[in-house]
């Protein structure tokens, strides 16, 4: 075979053979390249794409904000129906102006001895110089009829020897004068010179479970109007101390809520969900967070019925003095009943009061009562929020234990004398 033709073909063995080769690794370093793709880049890529596109899907500064969730829907309409009606109460009073007087302290002595003591000397003391009206602090309330009538708390308005200020969500002020104080609760009602208001709907405290939606608005820290809070329902039937203006009240079966009720709050409207007032904002407990009271709006609606009808607040009265029984009372006293109270009579009087209505139906001292018109008497119903479903001239029946038996007792209930 001719040397020409054999170079030839060992040169193209070894050419193919360098090309097989290269092609062999371009195609792995593809496959390498392939992999390193998938598993590194390719992730990185769907990652920085996804924040893009989030980024051009978020809404505008500029445009308003639309609520995502059905929840946060109603408590916005909530709380837009219930504004308009809401007040801030400004309290004011006729303080002295105290200013520093000069006085002669020598002025009794002689006259050689007045210049011998006081000579060059000028001597002050405090002295009043006239009066001025100053705001002395302020509260919560809402509308309750379209002339005018407000609910809110009576510690608000408790001084008899201030004035106070209804100032509305327009930004109206109004002279605004107490039509009544509650002698039973915090509880109370101003009028102001005012028609076609919008009214705040009253709801139904007896309905409300443990766990709902509670608002609170009012005028927080006397300052900032209609702030809203927003929490749950937390207990009810709660028993409370309030203390407040040198005064000291137990208040019973109110609503326990961590919606925050502010310092100037007091007197404004817990809501539910439908914009209703449930209750009337009332307390905090102090050296707690997110612990506040409501006063339930049902405790009061005979009160409202009572003032548009008559002008003033009739309330019914039963004439005990009592102790109401737990767990340990029974255990020291061994009853058989946990429930229920005992006629007692204590340091203010006797169990049961002369000429009252429970004086006059036969009720004695140490009678046990356990029911009022099938209504078990507990410490979550206590005599006093069960008395309060019912009105003056209305006969109620008590379910009572004397010496062992139990026996029914009928009472006409009477209005509450002035002064108890």
């Amino acid at each position: 075979m001719n040397k020409k033709i054999l170079a030839l073909i060992f040169f193209s063995a070894i050419a193919g053979g360098i090309l097989s080769s290269a092609l062999f690794m371009v195609s792995a370093e593809a496959n390498v390249f392939k992999d390193f793709y998938e598993q590194y880049l390719k992730p990185l890529i769907n990652k920085k794409d996804a924040i893009k596109n989030n980024e051009t899907n978020q809404p505008s500064k500029t445009e308003p904000y639309i609520p995502t969730v059905d929840y946060e829907e109603k408590v916005i309409k909530a709380v837009e129906s219930a504004s308009p009606a809401v007040i801030s109460i400004i309290i004011s009073k006729d303080l002295p102006i105290i200013e520093q007087c000069p006085y002669n302290p020598f002025s009794d002595l002689p006259g050689d001895f007045q210049d011998i003591f006081g000579g060059g000397f000028e001597f002050y003391q405090p002295c009043q110089k006239g009066t001025e009206k100053k705001e002395i602090g302020g509260g919560s309330g809402f509308i309750i009829s379209f002339d005018g009538l407000i609910a809110t708390n009576k510690h608000v308005v408790s001084d008899t020897k201030a004035s106070y200020t209804v100032l509305t969500n327009d930004g109206k002020k109004y002279d605004a004068e107490v039509l009544a104080r509650d002698p039973a609760r915090d509880f109370a009602v101003l009028k102001i010179k005012a028609d076609n208001l919008p009214i705040l709907k009253l709801g139904d405290s007896d309905s409300i479970r443990l766990g709902q939606t509670a608002i609170a608005i009012g005028n927080a820290l006397g300052e900032f109007r209609n702030t809203v809070s927003v929490g749950v329902i937390s207990g009810l039937a709660r028993n409370i101390t309030a203390s407040g203006g040198g005064a000291i009240e137990k208040i019973e079966g109110v609503i326990q809520t961590d919606a925050a009720i502010n310092q100037g709050n007091s007197g404004g409207p817990l809501l539910n969900l439908k914009g209703e007032a449930i209750g009337i904002s009332v307390a905090t407990a102090l050296g707690a967070q997110n612990i506040g009271f409501a006063i339930p709006i049902n405790q009061v609606k005979k009160s409202i019925e009572s003032i548009k009808k008559t002008g003033r607040i009739i309330t019914p009265y039963l004439g005990i003095r009592y102790i109401a029984i737990n767990s340990e009372l029974a255990k020291k006293e061994k009853l058989l009943i946990e429930d229920g109270l005992i006629i007692r009579g204590n340091e203010d009087g006797p169990g049961v009061v002369k000429d009252s209505p429970a004086y006059k139906s036969g009720l004695l001292a140490e009678d046990i009562i356990i029911e009022l018109n099938d209504e078990k008497i507990t410490q979550e119903k206590s005599l006093t929020s069960l008395l309060q479903k019912y009105g003056v001239g209305e006969e109620i029946v008590l379910k009572i234990i004397r010496g062992g038996k139990e026996i029914e007792i009928k009472v006409k209930l009477e209005e509450r004398p002035k002064g108890t």
